[in-house]
């Protein structure tokens, strides 16, 4: 289980940095771990997020949720990875669906992060602990698409603030349940944990954060939209927790939804990730192509018509 410590910041506090405050009050926490919780938004002040260079003012009540602690490292194993681009700061991955980002409870093996330490070695940042290496943000285990990899801890923050500020573009095609009367339009509706199934998101005004989908129906079907949907956040289970909220869970998702026969999970794609790149500057922009699993989906609703 992950822990939760509070400290209330003292006056005399007012002026330092939060990293340094929580580092200096926190043992087992390095200033660099303390700013990836912050890049990951696991860090509050007052049920705020913030900035890994914020201020104490003093007196604030300062939140920080400490992940559930890891009791192996991953272990390099030779599976192939489907690059789409690297270089020396990071690496874009066209993961496919089935696979799990990082080792976890039942999947010890077999992951992207497994893959990654075969391919990587010791270039990965190291800002997310060990069974985490590289990993800036993550999809589900049956969602497809690109994912982005910090070989390194200065682009891993680089990247992370990228994602907290919004100006990261991650795009995405899904096939979603039911007749959408509008063709576009935006789910803004915050995310938190689930009451009694922990396992789960759900749209709460209780212990969460904001959250907000942007979505354009591509077309309609008997029953069924493709749709292209834009993230402005990224929290857990976003697009599954926002389209469901709607009424139009996506096709397959058996945790928002209902399974779908013929395909395992949900039929989501990460169709285009784009950042600037930590050390150029330069904006990139990466697209995957639909993968077959869903073309299936599509080509059998069109011959439903």
């Amino acid at each position: 289980m992950s822990e939760t410590v509070e400290l209330t910041a003292p006056a005399e506090s007012a002026g330092a940095r939060i990293d340094k405050y929580i580092s200096d009050n926190i043992a087992e926490l390095t200033r660099s771990a303390v700013q990836g919780l912050i890049a990951g938004g696991n860090v509050l002040t007052d049920g705020r997020p913030v900035s890994k260079n914020y201020k104490l003012r003093g007196g604030e009540t300062i939140t920080v949720e400490l992940p559930e602690p890891q009791p192996m490292d991953a272990e390099p194993e030779d599976i192939p990875l489907d690059i789409v681009y690297e270089d020396a700061d990071l690496l874009v991955v066209n993961k496919p669906k089935g696979m799990v980002v990082h080792p976890a409870h039942g999947n010890y093996t077999g992951t992207l992060v497994n893959a990654l330490l075969h391919h990587c070695g010791d270039s990965l940042s190291g800002i997310n602990g060990v069974i985490r290496p590289g990993i800036v943000h993550r999809i589900d285990k049956n969602t497809s698409g690109l994912l982005i990899v910090a070989k390194n801890d200065s682009s891993h923050l680089h990247l992370a603030e990228q994602i907290k500020v919004h100006s990261f573009t991650r795009e995405y095609e899904a096939v979603a349940t039911g007749h959408f009367r509008e063709t576009e339009g935006t789910i803004d509706a915050p995310i938190g944990r689930h009451k009694t199934d922990r396992k789960k998101m759900c749209v709460t005004q209780e212990n969460s954060r904001n959250a907000v989908t942007h979505y354009t129906v591509l077309k309609q079907y008997a029953g069924y939209a493709h749709v292209r949907l834009r993230l402005e956040t990224g929290r857990t289970h976003q697009i599954r927790v926002h389209l469901a909220y709607i009424g139009h869970p996506v096709l397959g998702d058996d945790v928002y939804g209902k399974p779908y026969k013929g395909i395992e999970g949900q039929c989501l794609h990460a169709r285009k990730i784009g950042f600037i790149h930590p050390s150029t500057g330069e904006y990139m922009e990466f697209t995957s192509e639909l993968p077959d699993y869903f073309r299936t989906v599509l080509n059998k609703l069109e011959r439903m018509g």
